[in-house]
């Protein structure tokens, strides 16, 4: 095997990976490179073709869980796992910038560790992946997140953690309630706290940046919750919706809240639709259900934030507005830096009894906020 067949052989893959990739083509591909590419040559190759292909992702605002929830998404949850070993194949490539990840057996291609598995087309996922991070459209470069500072106790995160997961599981919507709101509540006066101790200092020039994927269907409509909880804890939110993604831009202890109820929200939302009460499953149904959903989500977040800005301003006077004020200050300087050229996203609903439907699910998953959450 000489370099030159390897170089010529990872052109081929990657020109096969450009056109499309219907059963017939994937076929045609299959024929053309095992007449043209002796064997020996094929999985060195295809891993070089793979390589090249990622190689300027990094450059372009891409992470590895972007690759790997894009390709997950895009291609199938069969190739997500190709798309982790490729990266800790490439983290080799790069040790001053990349944590190691476990990686295939050193010296073994990519495709040959692939092959290995039963029921894996190996190359066709090769060329589908191939095919997938070739097209990705660049993304704004988000800095890597700066470890927060600010005292946040990991048993509250726990807390809240096993919280939510008991209100995801619970079948009665009032112990859902219940438990929904004992989490905002240890989250919101936690974050009150954290940001009355530390304030604003130069720890935090800019804030933290944190992508959440959305999973299909009806993405627009859930990316609308992530904006509405977003808001309701001092961050913004950006959707990309070509790709399924939220840019969700805060403080590191506000973007944990965003994350967490996002996550259980969504998981409530859905247990909502599938039982007695989600009534039609039609799209226009579902559509509505969701935006009027994360609608009432939002007035209640803010209610809730308002009552524990109230809360914390009782307690330490208005020593906390000039630190809100210049957090969001950071936010929306932030948030200009990323995206120069934002627009405004209107929905339309026409499915009156989706949307009433979402809103009691809403009142049913209700968050309030109270101080004695931290001590029960």
């Amino acid at each position: 095997m000489s370099p030159d067949q390897v170089a010529a052989a990872t052109v081929l893959i990657t020109r096969l990976a450009r056109g499309p990739l219907t059963p017939d083509a994937l076929a045609d591909a299959r024929a053309v490179l095992a007449g043209r590419v002796p064997g020996t040559v094929l999985d060195e190759a295809a891993e070089r073709a793979l390589l090249d292909a990622v190689d300027p992702l990094w450059s372009r605002g891409w992470t590895p869980r972007d690759l790997v929830e894009v390709v997950r998404r895009r291609v199938g949850a069969s190739v997500a796992p190709l798309a982790a070993d490729l990266v800790a194949v490439d983290a080799a490539r790069r040790p001053a910038t990349w944590v190691r990840v476990d990686t295939p057996p050193p010296g073994v291609p990519l495709l040959t560790h692939w092959r290995a598995r039963p029921g894996v087309d190996g190359l066709a996922a090769v060329l589908r992946l191939v095919a997938t991070i070739l097209a990705l459209p660049p993304l704004p470069e988000v800095p890597p997140e700066e470890p927060d500072t600010s005292g946040i106790d990991p048993k509250v995160l726990a807390r809240v953690r096993g919280l939510l997961a008991k209100a995801e599981s619970t079948t009665f919507a009032e112990e859902a309630e219940a438990l929904s709101a004992k989490a905002q509540e240890l989250m919101a006066r936690h974050a009150l706290e954290a940001a009355a101790v530390t304030g604003v200092t130069e720890t935090f020039p800019t804030a933290g940046v944190r992508r959440l994927w959305l999973d299909a269907p009806y993405t627009s409509a859930k990316s609308s919750l992530v904006h509405q909880v977003a808001g309701a804890n001092r961050c913004r939110a950006v959707s990309l919706d070509a790709l399924d993604l939220v840019t969700v831009v805060g403080h590191p202890t506000d973007l944990d809240t965003v994350e967490l109820l996002t996550t259980s929200l969504l998981v409530q939302a859905g247990r909502a639709m599938a039982g007695p009460a989600g009534g039609s499953r039609t799209r226009s149904f579902r559509h509505a259900f969701l935006l009027s959903y994360a609608a009432r989500i939002g007035e209640r977040l803010r209610e809730a934030g308002e009552a524990a800005e109230a809360a914390a301003r009782a307690e330490r006077g208005d020593a906390l507005l000039p630190v809100l004020a210049a957090r969001g200050e950071i936010v929306e300087r932030t948030v200009a830096e990323l995206f120069p050229r934002l627009t405004t996203k209107r929905f339309t609903v026409g499915n009156t009894a989706g949307w009433r439907a979402g809103r009691e699910a809403a009142d049913a998953a209700s968050l309030r906020v109270g101080r004695e959450a931290l001590h029960d």
